[in-house]
């Protein structure tokens, strides 16, 4: 059942997107080049396919919510797994918790949001006849 509102999924994306590039220094994984690298590459793709994703916060408008709720299951998972997949889970519980977190709230979201955006941010003022 897909119950939230692309309004509310919008701007999660980007505060998502910034929170995995700065995570390697909010959570102190930094010292690790795989857990860094894949919180950066992943940070930087959220924002980017959120970018041009046909919703409220997209700009270029191209890609289908259905295409992007996809991608977040995909990438969710990814990043869900990572730790284990990239080796660095035994290195402590901040290098693997934010991880498992995230990447379930993505796959989550991408479960559960609509399809379709049209919400619009700004006021619109009634046009006048």
């Amino acid at each position: 059942m897909r119950f939230i509102p692309t309004k509310f999924h919008a701007p999660l994306d980007y505060i998502v997107g910034a929170v995995l590039i700065a995570g390697p220094w909010i959570f102190q994984y930094s010292d690790d080049g795989a857990a860094t690298a894949v919180s950066i590459v992943l940070g930087i793709g959220l924002i980017a396919y959120s970018l041009v994703t046909n919703y409220e916060l997209g700009v270029w408008k191209i890609a289908p919510m259905a295409v992007h709720n996809l991608i977040d299951i995909v990438a969710g998972a990814l990043l869900a797994v990572s730790p284990w997949l990239f080796g660095f889970a035994d290195r402590g519980t901040n290098f693997w918790l934010p991880f498992v977190v995230i990447g379930v709230a993505a796959v989550f979201l991408g479960l559960t949001t609509k399809q379709e955006g049209g919400y619009s941010y700004s006021k619109s003022t009634p046009s006048r006849a």
